[in-house]
């Protein structure tokens, strides 16, 4: 269980450090916020995934394929953060 939530944390800080590098502009989020944007596009990209190839395939946790949709989802995630998010934070 330990073992889970640490790859979790770990594939939570790749996909959400390549999601900032991607996204252009400074995003003002922490490393925990990056942790958990990656986690949160974890979740959206299997979501994807599955809807796109209408099935789940449970080959192990850490896949190629599993860390891109990973990554792709994050780059969704910071994408909708930074359009909505970010518009509120400028009017301040």
């Amino acid at each position: 269980m330990i073992g889970l939530i640490i790859s979790l944390i770990i594939v939570g800080l790749i996909a959400g450090a390549v999601a900032r590098l991607v996204i252009p502009g400074h995003q003002n989020i922490s490393i925990p916020m990056t942790i958990l944007l990656g986690i949160i596009g974890s979740f959206v990209g299997g979501f994807l995934g599955f809807l796109i190839f209408q099935r789940d395939a449970m080959d192990g946790f850490f896949q190629p394929a599993g860390i891109i949709g990973s990554i792709i989802g994050a780059i969704i995630v910071l994408f909708l953060y930074v359009r909505f998010a970010g518009r509120g934070a400028a009017r301040r």
